[in-house]
């Protein structure tokens, strides 16, 4: 299973941005899709996730300003982030939990500064 992330960049707190994960199977029959981020000098942390069902569940620091979403046409899985903060800079990560197989993309960089 290869994860391609994208869409990462900088922007001033209180700005948008979009991520995306494309997958090399059909993320349909994968168990758990989701975002992790990782802060200079700090463990990862999860972000949010998207179960095979369509089931979500978020990071209680993102509730209400963070939105995971998935297209099993093009395989691809979405973070939408709104309100971001300062606190909210890391790398961030795709990950795949395949029938118990863990499968981690490359980070993308997201940087919130004014």
């Amino acid at each position: 299973v290869q994860l391609q992330a994208s869409g990462g960049g900088s922007v001033q707190p209180g700005g948008s941005l979009s991520l995306s994960c494309a997958a090399s199977i059909s993320i349909f029959r994968v168990n758990v899709m989701a975002w992790y981020r990782q802060a200079p000098g700090k463990q990862r942390e999860l972000v949010a996730r998207i179960t095979s069902g369509g089931s979500t569940k978020y990071a209680e620091f993102v509730k209400g300003r963070f939105t995971i979403s998935r297209d099993t046409a093009d395989n691809t899985v979405y973070l939408q982030m709104s309100s971001l903060k300062p606190e909210d800079t890391a790398v961030h990560y795709c990950h795949a939990n395949d029938n118990g197989w863990p499968y981690w993309g490359q980070g993308t960089q997201v940087t919130v500064s004014s």
